[in-house]
């Protein structure tokens, strides 16, 4: 569920990022491209994600 929610909600805000970027700029919206940078960047989150610990660190233990 993790990475379908992942997926989902890159692909909805990149879509919308290109959309507003493509309208102010003035140049024609290109669905195709927004979903591969959709995609893209969902990897790049999930990838992130795994290499980041899940433990605390020693020093936030003793708190």
């Amino acid at each position: 569920m993790q990475y379908i929610a992942t997926f989902f909600w890159s692909f909805l805000l990149v879509t919308m990022l290109n959309y507003v970027v493509s309208s102010v700029l003035g140049v024609t919206f290109d669905f195709v491209t927004g979903a591969i940078i959709s995609l893209i960047f969902s990897v790049l989150v999930l990838i992130v994600t795994a290499i980041i610990p899940n433990e605390p660190t020693p020093e936030a233990e003793h708190h």
